[in-house]
């Protein structure tokens, strides 16, 4: 049996009241039953891309703001309808239920008059209030106005190519573990199955459109991951140029879910890893991922905080470091779209502090001509450049080899550890190469 709309825009704008009081979308959506999740997550997406508009218009509807369910209501049916027949139902069909879902919840019930109102007027004045709220930022780029003027500032000559491709959703990319088979024979296997796909990097692909995972042939096995293309980067690159099948010893700081860790053990089959998460929970989900590929035998995961490491080295030197620092994720607004909702102008300021911590106290833990590989999925530079040329500057025995730098999206990017430029339709990522004097 069909769920009624009205039932998924009452879930859907109890989500967007979530995240509007600062919660995390992905945690929300785990909590919508399963009947009415994927239906939930489609349309919440959809809001969270175009929930700058939405408001923009309320503010033109109402003078002043609802209670939050009520306000979180209105901006959904706004978000997903004003684009018309760009929007997922027909516009009158999406009032007509939003006003029902108003009237069937106690939480609106005495607001769906004012629901009704503002949407009644909108179906009338839509071409005029859209044109009207053109000329403000956050209804045209869908982001934070001091969002879209960081991003101005950084990046002057793409700044709108930026704030354009996070709009778009994100394609599902693939890892293959060339220790089962080549790119090449599994892109034939998704041929096969009717999964178009082309190669991106040196071992992943880019599907033509997203399925779920059990559909993917080896997935339980091992044989495939799913990981960004950009992500992809990180295990290659750390220690490119040395023979792979020595003995390293690597520590993967921050490493939950553990995407990275399996590509370090695939990448130097000999290496003993180290995988630290701060989160016990997110742990498991490390352990999960390296049981799935079949190498949790070669890895120690730990609950531990990378920036206190009296709590849990053993006072031997890595050869190798991979620091996925915790950032403001906005390099992967495709994937999560309610980032740049959640965020507040000063979190880059204080993330970079933190990334800046994990640096110093990292750094003494690397051994003489190792190297250390900074990284964050961010395209702000105060997370990126900024805090490694200020590190450098601290840290006269760090030497910077080739790096990437920001990776941004839709840009051919530069000293990849591969001979190609190929990533496809990456996300936003910064990659520092940094490697230690040996004297």
């Amino acid at each position: 049996m069909s769920v009624p709309l009205s039932r998924q825009l009452q879930a859907t704008a109890a989500v967007v009241q979530a995240v509007l009081a600062g919660r995390s979308l992905t945690a929300e959506l785990t909590s919508v039953t399963p009947d009415l999740r994927p239906g939930v997550q489609a349309l919440t997406f959809q809001v969270m891309r175009q929930l700058g508009r939405a408001m923009a218009l309320r503010e033109r509807l109402a003078t002043k703001a609802p209670p939050p369910a009520a306000d979180a209501l209105l901006c959904t049916a706004l978000a997903l309808s004003w684009q018309g027949e760009g929007a997922p139902y027909p516009v009158h069909t999406l009032v007509n239920q939003a006003v029902e879902a108003a009237r069937q919840q106690r939480q609106t019930q005495a607001q769906s008059g004012f629901i009704n109102a503002c949407l009644r007027r909108f179906l009338r004045e839509r071409e005029a209030l859209v044109a009207d709220t053109d000329g403000d930022p956050q209804a045209r780029w869908n982001h934070p106005r001091w969002w879209v003027a960081r991003v101005k500032d950084e990046y002057p000559e793409d700044w709108e190519k930026l704030l354009d491709m996070a709009q778009e959703p994100a394609p599902m990319s693939l890892r293959v573990d060339t220790r089962h088979q080549s790119v090449a024979d599994y892109q034939a296997q998704l041929l096969v199955m009717g999964l178009a796909a082309k190669p991106v990097g040196a071992t992943g692909l880019q599907l033509g459109r997203a399925v779920p995972v059990h559909q993917l042939p080896g997935f339980e096995l091992g044989q495939v991951s799913v990981q960004d293309a950009a992500a992809q980067v990180a295990a290659p690159l750390l220690l490119q140029g040395r023979e792979a099948a020595q003995p390293w010893r690597i520590l993967d700081a921050c490493a939950a879910p553990g995407g990275k860790t399996g590509h370090l053990l695939a990448c130097y089959p000999n290496a003993q890893v180290l995988a630290l998460d701060v989160d016990a929970a997110r742990c498991q989900r490390i352990e999960d991922n390296l049981q799935r590929l079949g190498t949790r035998a070669r890895a120690e995961v730990r609950a531990a905080d990378a920036a206190q490491p009296a709590q849990w080295w053993d006072g031997v030197a890595f050869d190798a470091i991979l620091l996925d620092a915790p950032c403001t994720a906005s390099g992967i607004v495709r994937r999560h779209p309610d980032v740049r909702w959640l965020r507040r102008p000063g979190d880059s300021a204080q993330l970079a502090q933190t990334q800046a911590q994990l640096l110093k106290a990292l750094w003494p833990l690397l051994a003489p001509g190792g190297r250390l590989l900074y990284c964050t999925c961010s395209v702000f530079r105060s997370e990126g450049d900024d805090t490694v040329q200020a590190f450098l500057q601290r840290n006269t025995d760090a030497q910077m080899l080739p790096s990437p730098g920001h990776l941004i999206p839709g840009k051919i990017p530069t000293g990849l550890p591969v001979k190609h430029n190929a990533l496809g339709e990456h996300d936003g990522f910064y990659y520092a190469l940094l490697e230690k004097d040996r004297d």
